[in-house]
């Protein structure tokens, strides 16, 4: 936001508000009049879109190994295990998620498929 100083105290002190002749609101989304900004804008969007396509991907696997422990079915957690560990490897080098966060998850399904009696 642009941001221009008002006198606004008694005291004197200048509070910032976001100049309203830099922004314009379209149907209540704020949108910018810089091109730059309008740019900003489009691509955080597209970058969020395939963001939450991989992180409903990887969701999906790891939903799809519970399922496979819950039925009891051994080989096919571990087949399942095999696809979540690929799809969640695959987003933490597009950097959806960090290698921690990644690395947890893993851990935390190959102990629940390691369990099965």
């Amino acid at each position: 936001y642009a941001c221009v100083s008002i006198k606004t105290s008694v005291s004197g002190f200048n509070e910032t508000r976001p100049n309203k002749d830099k922004i314009k609101r379209i149907g209540g989304v704020i949108m910018a009049n810089i091109k730059s900004a309008k740019k900003r804008i489009l691509v955080n969007k597209t970058k969020a879109d395939r963001n939450k396509s991989i992180k409903s991907g990887v969701k999906t696997a790891v939903k799809k190994v519970y399922a496979a422990i819950e039925a009891n079915d051994k080989e096919a957690a571990k087949t399942a295990l095999t696809a979540a560990t690929s799809a969640l490897d695959k987003a933490t080098k597009k950097g959806v998620y960090h290698k921690n966060t990644s690395a947890r998850k893993v851990s935390r399904l190959s102990l629940a498929v390691n369990k099965m009696a």
